[in-house]
C-alpha cells in the first residue's frame, strides 16, 4: 500500500493543479468530488522527481455563487488527501461585510470592557 501526499500548486484557465508524491509504485488512483458527485476528466500524469501532476478541470456547473468545495481522495482507500475551494458571487460579498460588522461590534464591546476594567482597577 502506498502513501500519497498532495501539494496544491495553482489554478489557471479553469484547471486546478497539484503534485502528488507517493511511497509506492504505479499511477496514483485519485478521486475528486463536488457536492458528493465525481468530477469527470481528472488527469494524473508522470512528472519529475518521482512526483505526479494532477489536473482537475472545473466543471462549468460547479461555478456558482457561494462557496464550492472540491474534495480530493485516494480512490484505493477513500482517505482524504486535500481539498480546494472556489468562492464567488455577490451573496458572498454581503456575507463578508456582515461578518466584518459583527467583528467590529465585538471589538468595540471588548474595548469598552477593557477600558472599564482599567478605570476600576486604578
Amino acid at each position: 500500500m502506498s502513501t500519497l501526499t498532495l501539494t496544491p500548486t495553482k489554478m489557471r484557465h479553469g484547471i486546478w493543479q497539484g503534485h502528488i508524491q507517493q511511497s509506492g509504485t504505479g499511477v496514483p488512483q485519485i478521486k475528486v468530488t463536488h457536492l458528493g458527485n465525481d468530477v469527470p476528466d481528472v488527469q494524473v500524469s508522470e512528472g519529475s522527481d518521482g512526483q505526479w501532476l494532477m489536473q482537475v478541470p472545473i466543471p462549468s456547473e460547479a461555478i456558482a455563487d457561494g462557496v464550492q468545495v472540491f474534495v480530493i481522495t485516494d480512490a484505493t482507500d477513500d482517505s482524504k488527501l486535500g481539498q480546494f475551494t472556489l468562492i464567488a458571487g455577490e451573496a458572498l460579498g454581503d456575507d463578508i461585510r456582515n461578518e466584518v460588522e459583527l467583528l467590529r461590534a465585538e471589538l468595540d464591546m471588548l474595548k469598552r470592557a477593557f477600558r472599564r476594567h482599567c478605570v476600576e482597577t486604578t
